[in-house]
């Protein structure tokens, strides 16, 4: 084997996706140090589709029981795999950090599309970061709940100052990890790799544990079958046909943020054909392993009420506790939410270069300062920093309103999907044929895909807008929708104040 040989089309390659990004507007800023394992590894973690859903039971119970937990996951992946397969086909053409805000510029290139790219661009940021601020959230939560474990009366889980130290705390070492990680080209790739085999072990771990602990505790006895793949619950208060759709979104959770790899287009060899490829199969692996582990509960699963009812607030801590004991469940729920920090890890660093990615095309206030690489550091350290800082300050809430905090995390995911349907709906409207495609196409089933896409992230953005009851009280009230309506006012003072000025540099 010629080594040299390999060596050489190695560079090449590279060489062609500077020249590739140039051709964009960009210069080639990082090195391109993940391979595509390395990236699908990071993919797979920010996903954390299995950890995620799992986390979310609550929802899947009262809101159509096993039926939408196990069947509403199939539907939502096979949608999700559309929207998946339209945004690889669109970054297979324009493999930029900016992502879907930069289709909606390029393929609509009026003053209006501009417009468009640049609220696109804002819900997109809101998305990444309140994806951030919302897995701190869950840790802090998890860290929190193993007390609960050992202490179900202890009196700090109503202090908001202990759960806001907690939340400062994590919220600082994904940032500075995020800092430190990219001064050598490997150890980004290195940690994701690890936090990726991880997951993975641990999914293993946690299914055969349920397993192997209800086959051999004589007090402990498994579901029937009719039970796991056919009973249906509605304990919402609205029609089955609504409830329905709002058990849906505990697998649109999890099966969320894809974009990910998208935001890292920069950092990968060949972005055309990878890109595509590492979002499929993150997809294809998280909707899998969700699958089993979602069969596997349901089957080991021995009171509904008593894992809703745990002290921690938190399904997924009773369930394991209800099955493995207190002990057992503390060692695997310890392993669960080390990896989950490691999976915040790979959120932030995410959430970072889509906001390096808007500063740079002068979206952000104080995009020159923002948008700055730093040469020691390898990394856009002043961007990191700024979305740590907001990622604290949302923390605050803590001490103040727990109900405006949830409502600022359920938003990532709206935002998010939001974010997904703009480019792809702009896409239709404008026609497949102005856009030039790269190596991943879809060809003849383009304009189908892109149909079920669009439809997919409106109906999902919606319901997640619903109130979890008909009529809901204060307490219970979704919030999400004023949260998301303030950032919408927030992002249009900026495009007045500066954007439309600013932003790709059009005076």
């Amino acid at each position: 084997m010629n080594f040299d040989n390999i060596e050489l089309a190695v560079t090449k390659s590279v060489d062609q996706d500077a020249l590739d990004l140039v051709a964009l507007g960009h210069d080639q800023v990082f090195s391109r140090k993940f391979s595509l394992w390395s990236m699908l590894a990071l993919a797979f973690c920010v996903l954390g589709s299995w950890g995620a859903i799992s986390s979310d039971l609550a929802i899947g119970f009262s809101s159509g029981g096993p039926v939408i937990i196990l069947w509403g996951l199939v539907l939502v992946a096979l949608c999700n795999l559309c929207v998946v397969l339209s945004l690889g086909e669109l970054c297979s053409s324009m493999p930029t950090a900016l992502g879907q805000a930069y289709y909606v510029f390029r393929l609509c290139g009026s003053p209006t599309g501009r417009f468009l790219s640049y609220m696109c661009a804002w819900i997109n940021v809101f998305g990444w970061w309140t994806a951030t601020a919302t897995l701190v959230a869950f840790n802090t939560d998890f860290l929190l709940g193993m007390k609960l474990m050992f202490d179900s009366e202890w009196d700090g889980i109503n202090q908001g100052w202990i759960s806001f130290v907690i939340y400062l705390g994590l919220s600082l070492l994904v940032t500075v990890v995020n800092v430190v990680g990219c001064r050598k080209d490997p150890i980004l790739p290195w940690l994701n790799n690890v936090m990726g085999v991880g997951f993975a072990a641990l999914f293993v771990v946690f299914s055969l544990a349920f397993l192997i602990s209800v086959a051999t505790n004589t007090h402990l006895s498994f579901q029937n079958p009719t039970f796991v793949f056919g009973t249906w619950t509605n304990q919402t208060g609205w029609n089955d046909a609504v409830t329905w759709f709002l058990g849906l979104l505990q697998s649109a959770y999890g099966l969320t943020a894809f974009d990910s790899v998208i935001h890292m287009a920069e950092e990968i060899p060949d972005p055309r054909r990878n890109v595509p490829k590492a979002m499929y199969l993150s997809i294809l692996s998280g909707a899998g392993t969700s699958f089993v582990f979602m069969v596997i509960c349901l089957f080991c699963l021995q009171d509904e009420t008593t894992i809703a009812d745990h002290p921690s607030g938190l399904p997924f801590i009773g369930l394991a506790q209800q099955i493995l004991g207190l002990q057992g469940a503390a060692a695997l729920v310890a392993l669960f939410t080390i990896i989950s920090i490691g999976q915040n890890v790979s959120v932030a660093t995410t959430a970072s270069r889509m906001t390096w990615g808007f500063a740079r095309d002068g979206g952000i206030p104080w995009s020159r300062y923002f948008s700055h690489v730093d040469p020691g550091w390898k990394a856009p350290v002043r961007a990191i920093w700024a979305q740590g800082i907001i990622t604290a300050l949302i923390g605050v809430l803590y001490l103040f309103s727990t109900t405006v905090l949830q409502a600022i995390v359920s938003v990532s995911s709206i935002a998010l999907m939001i974010s997904y349907g703009m480019p792809i709906a702009t896409l239709l409207i404008v026609g497949r044929d102005k856009l030039n495609p790269g190596p991943f196409r879809l060809g003849k089933w383009g304009t189908t895909l892109n149909t079920v896409s669009v439809i997919t992230c409106t109906v999902i953005a919606v319901f997640f807008f619903f109130p979890g009851t008909p009529k809901p009280s204060g307490s219970d009230m979704n919030y999400a929708i004023g949260v998301f309506g303030a950032m919408m006012l927030v992002s249009q003072l900026f495009w007045l104040i500066k954007g439309r000025h600013s932003y790709f540099r059009i005076e």
